[in-house]
Parts: C-alpha cells; structure tokens; sequence
C-alpha cells in the first residue's frame, strides 16, 4: 500500500481545524503518523500565524479519490475555494507525496512543489521522513532541509498537544 504525506495548515480556529482534519483522515484512510506542528508567518500576504504540520499514512485510493477526500474535509471545515492563493485559512490540506509517483494531471500534482519551497511544508517532513528521497531530486528530505535557507522563513514549534495523540494519530518522535 502506498505511503501518502500531506500537508496540514490553518490560521483561522487553527487547533480546532486541525483537530477536525486529522479525526477525518483517520475515519477516512485508518491510522495516521503526524510531524510536530510548527508555527509560521504567513507567506505572500499579511495574516495571522499559521499552524503547519505533516500527516503520513497508507491508502490504496487512487491520488484522484486521495484528492476528493481531502476536498470533502475543506468543505466540512467550511473552506471556500475562490481565486486568490494568498489568504488566511480555516484548513488547507495538501496531497504531497502518494508513494513514488509523480503525477502532473491537475488537481493532483505529487510531488507537490511545496515541498521544496517552504519551510513550513519542507521541516515537518523532514522530521517524519528524513531518508525519504524526493523522487524528482533523489536527495533526502533531510537533505533538503539542511541545504534550505531556514533564516528565510523561520518556524516556531508549537504545543501539540491539542491534536489528542491517543486518539489514533501517533505522534513522530
């Protein structure tokens, strides 16, 4: 069964958000492994701090049903989906990797670009994956995060104890 990451993020109600989503994968795709939670500026405009974490687990959905679960859980947390990429959210959920494919067929994208461009995205996975190789680079996620410019977008660790690890989601560790 493929290994699936996705990326976690919220700056509106984030740990109420959050929750939701991370109840609704493990009804959805069974058990889930989450990366510690990290507290970021927002990035491309002016807005709360964001929340940012990464899910791991396993699914033999397609990425396309992959994708259309994780819509559902935007719809359930009351996301919009308008033009504008830059704006607070209640939840935003990223299918990032779906095993080793690379897929280029919108709405799915795997490896998403994400990975390499934010730390927000780049350091949680790292943390729950660091000798996974990225399969366009071939270098680790570790790699990765020691070669990125972490003074450029600095992170917070966050509390992460409102996720409610004995509920199904094991933390990284």
């Amino acid at each position: 069964m493929p290994v699936v990451f996705l990326g976690l993020g919220s700056n509106i109600e984030p740990e109420s958000h959050l929750r939701l989503a991370l109840t609704e994968l493990r009804t959805r795709f069974g058990a889930i492994v989450t990366s510690p939670v990290y507290r970021s500026a927002a990035v491309g405009f002016d807005g709360p701090e964001f929340l940012n974490l990464v899910v791991q687990m396993h699914s033999d959905a397609s990425p396309a049903s992959v994708h259309f679960e994780l819509e559902e859980i935007h719809a359930l947390a009351g996301r919009e989906r308008g033009c504008e990429k830059y704006l607070s959210r209640r939840l935003d959920i990223d299918l990032l990797l779906y095993g080793e494919l690379f897929i280029n067929q919108p709405p799915v994208r795997v490896p998403r670009r994400d990975i390499l461009e934010y730390a927000f995205v780049l350091k949680p996975l790292a943390d729950l994956a660091p000798q996974r190789r990225h399969p366009v680079t071939g270098k680790t996620f570790a790699e990765h995060w020691q070669a990125f410019d972490q003074r450029s977008q600095p992170l917070a660790s966050c509390d992460a104890s409102f996720l409610n690890p004995g509920l199904g989601e094991v933390p990284a560790g």
